[in-house]
């Protein structure tokens, strides 16, 4: 087999980014373990910093996964792509991660609605294990490398770069998020992009009462959602007031689930104690 290095490059420092280029640079091929090419995995990522929103997820503790270790029922907590997510849960599910961060020295807790962080309750806890592993893997990351365009070539791609320079790859990993250029690139790939809506937001309220209540929280309130005249969603769970309305996981949840009826239609909310 030819030992000629292979190039693994990953568009985005986040948390999949980094755990993509993580698993490109440490994985081999089962049938030839002592004899698959060294794989070179470089990291690109706009921002000065990387892993920048697993600082601030959670509060700053880092919502690292969920304690639901079936597939079949995990599915059911996601508002769409539910089918496609079924055989990715079945070779890698929250029990995996969880085995992931602990084979880091990070252990995992549980709080009372199944969310999961860190026993240390700081975000940088995860923040480091990931830098850490990426480093001890060997994987290339460059910060303030923003991507301009991709284009295809006869084998593989290849990345420009805003600041003029340019860089070959067997193979592209996008892990850009919600950025709209990872939209742009992946259309330019040929890729067909479902036109994005907001989700997982707080929910703007102009009620004076709320102000005055400004960072109270309850652990288990009953939210109801009117969209339209048809369209009725819930959710319980935990809710934080904020000086503009309501946010906190309850709220989050209802979002995504009403994210295209709310993009479509005016809505009206709310709260049931």
């Amino acid at each position: 087999m030819s030992t000629q290095l292979s190039h693994v490059i990953i568009v985005g420092g986040g948390a999949a980014g980094f755990f993509g280029a993580i698993s490109a640079k440490s994985s081999v091929h089962p049938a030839h373990p002592h004899n698959y090419p060294p794989v070179q995995v470089t990291l690109l990522e706009a921002a000065r910093q990387p892993l920048s929103k697993v600082r601030v997820s959670g509060g700053g503790r880092s919502n690292v996964t969920h304690a639901c270790f079936d597939p079949a029922v995990l599915v059911q907590h996601y508002p769409r792509g539910g089918k496609a997510l079924r055989g990715a849960f079945t070779r890698f599910q929250p029990r995996d991660t969880i085995a992931w961060f602990e084979a880091q020295g990070v252990k995992l807790k549980t709080e009372a609605d199944g969310r999961m962080f860190p026993v240390s309750d700081d975000s940088e806890t995860i923040v480091g294990s990931l830098m850490q592993a990426a480093t001890r893997a060997g994987v290339k990351i460059w910060t303030g490398a923003v991507v301009k365009s991709v284009m295809r070539q006869e084998e593989g791609f290849q990345v420009q770069l805003k600041s003029g320079e340019a860089l070959s790859c067997d193979r592209l990993l996008l892990a850009t998020g919600n950025s709209p250029q990872g939209y742009v690139i992946a259309q330019s790939l040929g890729h067909q992009i479902e036109p994005p809506v907001p989700s997982l937001f707080t929910f703007n309220i102009n009620d004076p009462r709320l102000q005055e209540l400004a960072g109270v929280s309850v652990n288990a309130v009953h939210l109801r959602l009117q969209v339209g005249e048809k369209t009725h969603l819930e959710q319980i769970g935990p809710l934080l007031i904020t000086h503009w309305g309501v946010s906190g996981p309850a709220v989050l949840k209802l979002s995504a689930w009403g994210s295209q009826s709310i993009a479509r239609q005016p809505l009206s909310s709310h709260v049931v104690g």
